[in-house]
């Protein structure tokens, strides 16, 4: 029963989730937040490791990630390395709602629209944008102030016509 137990852990130790610095049981959240971490560590062009040690460590998390992100491909790696998610009997928070997934809630790990606030970053770009917006308006209707045609009725592009009176005189 101990050999079992030690050559699951050891499993364990040496699966994407141990590389990714996580425990099986880990949600998608905390397996995107992870590789972000360690892909910016790892990254050939922004690490200070070997080029060649930061791109096989690099493939690794890449590896890694892409197995962990897919449901399907993440139940798949869990049952070969062992790993079972036992369900454990909850509470519902409200008996009287079916158990049904949040119509949010999609399978991939990348379209969770609860997954972080925006950055103050962020903000301040969008902050940015509404400022030149605003700006480009102002300059628009104070251009169109100072030119004086908002006011004045348009005149045609067609020349006046000019009108000729032909006068007879009298014949000498």
């Amino acid at each position: 029963m101990t050999q079992q137990k030690r050559d699951r852990t050891s499993v364990h130790q040496n699966s994407y989730y141990a590389l990714l610095g996580l425990h099986p049981s880990a949600s998608p959240i905390e397996i995107r937040r992870a590789y972000r971490e360690l892909s910016k560590r790892y990254h050939p062009d922004t690490t200070d490791l070997p080029k060649a040690n930061a791109t096989a460590k690099f493939q690794q998390l890449n590896e890694a990630y892409a197995t962990l992100s897919s449901p399907e491909r993440r139940s798949q790696y869990d049952l070969k390395i062992g790993y079972s998610r036992v369900a454990v009997i909850q509470v519902p928070v409200d008996l009287n709602r079916p158990a049904s997934n949040p119509t949010w809630q999609s399978r991939s790990a990348y379209l969770d629209p609860t997954d972080r606030p925006l950055s103050s970053g962020e903000i301040f770009a969008l902050f940015l944008l509404l400022l030149t917006f605003v700006c480009c308006v102002i300059l628009a209707i104070t251009v169109a102030l100072t030119r004086g045609n908002t006011f004045q009725p348009t005149t045609s592009l067609q020349p006046p016509i000019v009108v000729q009176q032909i006068v007879k005189l009298p014949n000498l």
